[in-house]
C-alpha cells in the first residue's frame, strides 16, 4: 500500500532527475518489496507528462543466469533497449541478500562485467538516479536493527537538498582549489591520493539516493587500505579486503573471503584495476554500515575508493565497465582525513569543515 513517504521519495527522485513533459524514462525494479514505490514515481511520471516504461531486473534471477548462462559478459539487450530509448532512467534497488552459497567467481564477475556495460549507458545516455531500499531479508542476514535502520534510511531523505548542495558545494570549491593530496590514516590504512587539478563535485539530491557525499577523480594513488567487512558486490560477499595501490592501481589485494572475486573483478578490463574515485561521505543521518555501496558511501564519517570508472565531471579520464565503491569507515579512535592543509576527520570525528558541509543528525 502506498504511503506519503513513497510519494514524497518519488518527489525527490523526479525532482533530481529533472523529471519533465516529455521525458522518455525507463524504470528498473529489483524487488516486488519496492512496488508501491515504483508505483509511486510512475504516477508522478505522467502527472509531469513523462513517458515511464517499467522493467522487472529482479536479481533473484542472477542464480540462473550465473548457473546456465553463456553471455554474462554481454549486457542483458532489453535493459540495453531501455537504456537506448530513454532520457531518463531510475532505478529502484530493493535489497536482495546474497546467496547463501558463494556463486563461481569466475562467472560472477562476468556478470558484473555484463551489468556494468548498462551502467556505462545510462551514464552516457540518461539523467539518472539509483534508490537503494532497505529490506527486511538484508537486515536478518546482517543483524541489523531493520526498525532503525530503516528510521535512519527515511530520515536520511528528509532535508533541504537546495541548502544542502549549496554548503556541500563550497567545501568543494575549497577542495578543488587546494593543491590536492588526500591523506588516509587508520590502524590498518595508509592512504595517499593524488587528486590536483581535478574538481570535487557535490553530490546532494539528484543522482543517489540516499544522498549526501562529495566526491571527486584520483590522479594517482599509493598506499594500502583496508576495508571493514563484510562487503556485498555483485551478490558476493567479500571480507577483510585490504588492497594496495602503486601510482594509481591495485597491484595486491587480500581478502578472508572472495579474494578470488576481487582479482577477476579487477581483470575485467583495462581501467577496473584503477581508482576512478575518491569520495566522502557527508549524510549523518545514516550511521549502520549494511554492507551496501550506495547507503554505506554516504554515512558521515567515512570515506571511500572506486574501482574503474571515473565520473567525467570531475575531470577523471578512467574508463571500465566496472565502478565499484569500497568504503573505510574512518570513526575510530585513529581515523584521520585531510585534503591538504583542510582535515575533514581526526581521531575518527568530523572536523567543522566537514560538518559544515554534512546533514546533522537530528
Amino acid at each position: 500500500m502506498m504511503t506519503n513517504w513513497d510519494a514524497r521519495i518519488a518527489k525527490l527522485v523526479g525532482d533530481g532527475v529533472g523529471l519533465g513533459n516529455g521525458d522518455k524514462v525507463s524504470v528498473f525494479v529489483t524487488d516486488v518489496s519496492a512496488i508501491d514505490l515504483v508505483d509511486a514515481f510512475v504516477g508522478l511520471c505522467y502527472e509531469r507528462g513523462a513517458s515511464p516504461q517499467v522493467l522487472l531486473t529482479d536479481e533473484r534471477f542472477d542464480a540462473w543466469a550465473l548457473r546456465y548462462s553463456r553471455d554474462l559478459t554481454k549486457p542483458p539487450p532489453m535493459e540495453q533497449a531501455a537504456m537506448q530509448w530513454s532520457n531518463v532512467h531510475v532505478s529502484f534497488r530493493a535489497m536482495a541478500p546474497p546467496p547463501a552459497d558463494a556463486p563461481d567467481p569466475a562467472r560472477a564477475a562476468g556478470l558484473r562485467q555484463g551489468r556494468g556495460l548498462i551502467s556505462t549507458l545510462r551514464w552516457q545516455n540518461t539523467r539518472w538516479a539509483l534508490v537503494r531500499v532497505p529490506t527486511r531479508a538484508w537486515a536478518k542476514r546482517f543483524g541489523i536493527d531493520y526498525g532503525t535502520w530503516l528510521a535512519q534510511w527515511h530520515a536520511s531523505f528528509d532535508a533541504d537538498w537546495g541548502d544542502a548542495h549549496r554548503r556541500m558545494g563550497a567545501l568543494c570549491d575549497q577542495l578543488t582549489a587546494s593543491p590536492g593530496r588526500v591523506l588516509l590514516r587508520d590502524d590498518d590504512t595508509d592512504l595517499s591520493v593524488d587528486v590536483g587539478g581535478r574538481v570535487w563535485v557535490p553530490f546532494a539530491g539528484a543522482a543517489n539516493w540516499p544522498d549526501g557525499e562529495i566526491a571527486t577523480a584520483p590522479v594517482d594513488v599509493d598506499g594500502h587500505i583496508a576495508f571493514d567487512g563484510p562487503i556485498v558486490f555483485g551478490g558476493t560477499v567479500v571480507d577483510g579486503l585490504s588492497l594496495t595501490f602503486e601510482h594509481g592501481r591495485a597491484v595486491n589485494v587480500s581478502a578472508r573471503e572472495g579474494q578470488d572475486f576481487v582479482e577477476r573483478i579487477l581483470a575485467s578490463d583495462g581501467g577496473a584495476a584503477f581508482a576512478g574515485e575518491f569520495g566522502v561521505g557527508t549524510n549523518g543521518r545514516l550511521t549502520a554500515l549494511a554492507g551496501d555501496a550506495l547507503l554505506d558511501e554516504k554515512i558521515l564519517g567515512t570515506a571511500h575508493i572506486a574501482l574503474g570508472r571515473a565520473y567525467p565531471e570531475c575531470g577523471g579520464v578512467n574508463r571500465s565497465a566496472i565502478h565499484w565503491d569500497i568504503i573505510k569507515d574512518l570513526r575510530g579512535p585513529r581515523g584521520f582525513l585531510n585534503v591538504d592543509n583542510v582535515v575533514l576527520i581526526d581521531k575518527g570525528v568530523p572536523t567543522k569543515a566537514l560538518l559544515d558541509a554534512a546533514l546533522r543528525a537530528e
